[in-house]
């Protein structure tokens, strides 16, 4: 029974933890006891050829590596190039996505939402200056400005017939400001 313990002690040592290295795992701070001269050779010549078989797929690995730079740099793929090409599949897989789409569909719906909104506010201040324009008040302020126009452009018995002739306004009145030309000064005009 004592050896049943230790066998099964001696094998839960023997099992690397994850992320343990293979080499620590192998040589083990106590040398096991239970192997023979035999085994213990096969072992070894097993690790030397585990560790050049490991040492041939880093050589390869490495070969690899030169041969896909040396594709890249023919082909004229740069470090640049393929961090746009990155960005561009992502991009495209971000938009695929299904987050993506509901959050689009739902941008969409509120955008046509505010829009609406946006519409009944602009029909409702529609309303209220045609309701302000509809008022006395208003009405009268408006003749106010229309009264204020008539008295501010010159009458047709003040210009000589010459300029009534021609189709154009005279050079001078478009250019002096009204309070400038000969008309009534703003003072009489309030009074």
């Amino acid at each position: 029974m004592e050896d049943t313990e230790k066998g099964s002690q001696e094998h839960s040592d023997s099992v690397p933890e994850v992320g343990e290295d293979a080499v620590s795992s192998v040589s083990s701070p106590t040398p096991p006891t239970a192997l023979s001269e035999e085994e213990r050779q096969e072992l070894q010549e097993e690790l030397v050829k585990v560790e050049e078989e490991i040492q041939t797929l880093s050589q390869v690995l490495a070969a690899k590596e030169r041969l896909l730079a040396d594709i890249k740099r023919r082909l004229g793929i740069t470090p640049l190039n393929e961090l746009k090409q990155n960005i561009t599949k992502t991009w495209q897989d971000v938009t695929t996505s299904v987050a993506y789409r509901r959050t689009s569909e739902t941008l969409s719906q509120a955008s046509l939402k505010a829009t609406a909104a946006f519409s009944n506010v602009g029909s409702a201040i529609s309303r209220k200056l045609e309701d302000v324009r509809k008022a006395p008040t208003f009405k009268t302020f408006e003749e106010k400005v229309e009264t204020l126009k008539t008295k501010m452009t010159p009458s047709a018995s003040t210009t000589n017939t010459t300029e009534e002739s021609s189709s154009s306004p005279p050079s001078d009145t478009l250019l002096t400001p009204p309070e400038e030309q000969d008309s009534p000064s703003q003072d009489t005009l309030m009074h």
